[in-house]
């Protein structure tokens, strides 16, 4: 094991999770704290929907449906299926028993939990420990915020709509012209301690728009990292110009950034010192450093869990290195 004593993990979905996966096999696990975008959760079903967290906690207990990305592995479908019942009678107007947004019947659970918990008191930082104890998983998975933050997304098609409406229902192939973040909030205490007091922080390889820029919009987020920046490394998620899931890349050109390592330096160099990119991505490192940001170069796709313990390694070495 790397000798890191704590590592602080700013994430998103699928890619921070698949990271965290790769960090859990490199050090010990009790070491790490994930501080995860709670920004595109969402209401439905008068549910209370955590998706980043979800995906990080399935993954990391080893119950992902891995070729999704996302939810359960062997799920099943029926109470989705049992909704079409009432899409023909359904009033005009009606947002209820929608469908476009799926949720498998063991997944559910999970939300039926932490809608309960939330109307008794609790706190997102409270419940989403107790989900997590629940499933065994062996990190600490703490939300950007107790407070609601919600990531809204301008787009040429629709005007302003909610992430998931974007992402999920418009399925993300709709020009961007803008994001916004609404709600009062700050970072949960949880997580401004971790992102404070860890020994490393990491950017994880997310969506620098839409997973890692709600994190950042919270008041107090760019203030602590900037002010350890030489301890903070970021992971590119675009590889060769192009998201390897998602819709970084367009989203990035959309919104007036470069879609490249470089664009990703550019956006972190306030509050990073180093980042990783990949190896196809070499000829561009002088280009990354001129941003004022260290350029390591490494294998970055994290195409098994033997490669994404590699990726972590490196990352470690790059914050230690700084």
């Amino acid at each position: 094991m790397t000798a890191v004593d704590s590592v602080a993990v700013l994430s998103g979905g699928v890619g921070a999770a698949r990271f965290l996966a790769g960090l859990v096999d490199a050090i010990d696990a009790d070491r790490i704290t994930a501080v995860v975008n709670t920004g595109d959760d969402t209401e439905l079903h008068g549910l209370r929907i955590s998706p980043d967290l979800d995906t990080i906690t399935y993954t990391l207990a080893g119950a992902i449906d891995a070729e999704r990305g996302w939810g359960l592995a062997g799920e099943t479908w029926a109470a989705m299926d049992a909704l079409g019942r009432y899409a023909a009678i359904r009033p005009s107007g009606s947002a209820a028993a929608p469908q476009w947004f799926n949720l498998g019947d063991r997944d559910l659970a999970t939300h039926f939990y932490r809608t309960a918990r939330l109307r008794e008191g609790a706190t997102l930082t409270e419940v989403t420990d107790e989900i997590a104890r629940a499933w065994d998983v062996p990190i600490r998975v703490v939300p950007m915020t107790d407070d609601r933050r919600a990531t809204l997304v301008t787009t040429t098609t629709e005007g302003e709509v909610s992430f998931q409406d974007y992402f999920v229902r418009l399925r993300h192939a709709v020009p961007v012209s803008g994001v916004r973040f609404d709600g009062r909030a700050d970072l949960a205490e949880a997580a401004a301690d971790a992102l404070a007091t860890a020994a490393v922080v990491v950017i994880a390889p997310s969506n620098p728009i839409v997973s890692i820029g709600p994190i950042r919009s919270l008041p107090s987020t760019d203030p602590i990292l900037a002010a350890r920046r030489e301890s903070v490394v970021a992971v590119s998620p675009i590889v060769g110009g192009a998201a390897l899931k998602g819709p970084a890349d367009r989203m990035l050109t959309e919104l007036g950034h470069d879609a490249s390592v470089v664009g990703v330096a550019r956006l972190y160099a306030p509050i990073a010192s180093a980042l990783v990119v990949d190896d196809v991505d070499a000829p561009l490192a002088d280009r990354v450093e001129a941003e004022g940001v260290r350029c390591v170069v490494a294998p970055s796709v994290m195409s098994t869990r033997a490669a994404a313990r590699r990726l972590a390694l490196t990352t470690l070495d790059a914050a230690s290195a700084s």
